[in-house]
């Protein structure tokens, strides 16, 4: 069944309707779901973005709406959808600029990213004739073609080898790895990428700022895991469901994030 997008809205984490869907998505979750802290990768996650977003603002001035209402249709059906956009530049009435941070070890993590910001960009252009759109994505261990080689030469390979950056890259439409935020295109129809490294983040925030004990991860845990972070969204008709599709353990999303976009943290 098609899937169109309808009243679409920019608003802040304050919003009265947002706060009270996060709210009652997060009891949901802890009543049905056991929890534990968050994984080192997950807390890095979080500081990225804050980085990366601090970093933004010294060269645009940032929307303070960074969260995106919307309506997805179904035929007679109708979802009320919310998604955190983690970086907004509104340029004029017809123009702006969204950019989605990542910080991950797996290069499949840029083909799910750019999924998510052609969705955004499809929903946006019903309030912006023109969107201009970016991926920063934090390499934190992301295997170049000899570390593949590696991987695929011991005794448990796995079935299909790891993909690399450059391949994905290659393998995507309409996207082009830039080094500067000033190099983004203009055409509205181009996905810009700039990479950047771990020692980069290091450099803008100082490590002791930083959740970097990621051996701590791979450790034996016997404890339930971590619900992903929710989808923010929730039917017109029925009561929300937990949607864990929206995110996978090789984001490295932090998992604390819907308390934080709802300012439910105390913080």
């Amino acid at each position: 069944m098609a899937v169109h997008y309808a009243r679409p809205r920019l608003i802040t984490s304050d919003d009265r309707h947002y706060r009270q869907y996060v709210e009652q998505y997060l009891i949901q979750r802890q009543n049905n779901r056991a929890m534990r802290p968050p994984r080192q990768r997950d807390i890095f996650g979080g500081q990225v973005e804050a980085a990366l977003r601090d970093w933004l603002g010294t060269r645009y001035q940032l929307a303070e709406t960074r969260i995106l209402g919307y309506e997805e249709v179904r035929g007679r059906r109708s979802n009320t959808k919310y998604r955190e956009l983690d970086a907004v530049v509104i340029e004029d009435r017809r123009t702006i600029r969204v950019f989605e941070i990542k910080a991950s070890r797996t290069a499949a993590s840029l083909r799910r990213a750019t999924d998510q910001l052609r969705e955004t960009r499809a929903i946006l252009k019903l309030l912006y004739p023109v969107v201009h759109s970016a991926i920063l994505l934090v390499d934190t261990g992301i295997p170049d073609a000899a570390r593949v080689a590696e991987i695929m030469a011991a005794e448990d390979a796995p079935a299909v080898p790891p993909e690399t950056l450059p391949a994905v890259l290659e393998a995507l439409e309409n996207v082009r790895l830039i080094s500067n935020p000033d190099d983004m295109g203009t055409d509205g129809a181009t996905i810009d990428v700039m990479l950047f490294s771990v020692d980069t983040i290091i450099d803008m925030v100082g490590a002791e700022h930083l959740a970097l004990d990621w051996e701590a991860d791979d450790e034996i845990d016997t404890t339930p895991p971590t619900p992903p972070e929710p989808s923010l969204a929730y039917s017109t008709d029925e009561a929300p469901e937990a949607d864990d599709s929206a995110a996978t353990a090789d984001d490295d999303n932090p998992l604390a994030a819907a308390l934080r976009k709802a300012g439910l943290s105390g913080k």
